[in-house]
């Protein structure tokens, strides 16, 4: 499993530029923070909700990923419902809490929840996400 995620780290641009700092609790459990800075603004001092939602994919997927590492396997987003709470503001530390709810063959339910540094819910979500073989990805010959 670590060296898949390992993997999955090197290659993930967008949540490096974005400082996703990614904790796996265990397999199907993951913590992901992440700050507000400027260019994720929508106004003066809130975020922009695809930044939000930025965030929660990488929640939810990632715990799923997590999930099925150790079977040789990556996973892709096939939908997901995100409910915002309250906005998150520049300065903001935001911690997203991911979780496996049901694991099929193929078919992975995970929810997610983000908070910021007072403890207050952000957003709220679920989603449905593909697992499938390391072999049939993009990631098949990429060494670490």
């Amino acid at each position: 499993m670590e060296n898949l995620l390992n993997l999955y780290n090197q290659f993930n641009h967008f949540g490096a530029d974005h400082n996703f700092q990614l904790t796996v609790v265990s397999p199907g459990e993951i913590v992901y923070t992440m700050k507000i800075m400027k260019k994720h603004l929508a106004t003066p001092t809130s975020a922009h909700g695809g930044a939000i939602a930025a965030m929660m994919d990488g929640v939810i997927g990632v715990a799923a990923l997590s999930a099925v590492a150790s079977d040789n396997k990556v996973v892709s987003t096939i939908e997901f419902k995100i409910s915002y709470f309250k906005p998150a503001l520049l300065g903001d530390t935001l911690t997203g809490t991911g979780t496996v709810e049901y694991q099929g063959k193929r078919i992975i339910y995970s929810s997610g929840e983000i908070k910021n540094q007072k403890g207050e819910i952000i957003a709220k979500a679920m989603g449905t996400l593909n697992a499938y073989p390391v072999d049939k990805s993009d990631l098949k010959d990429k060494r670490i």
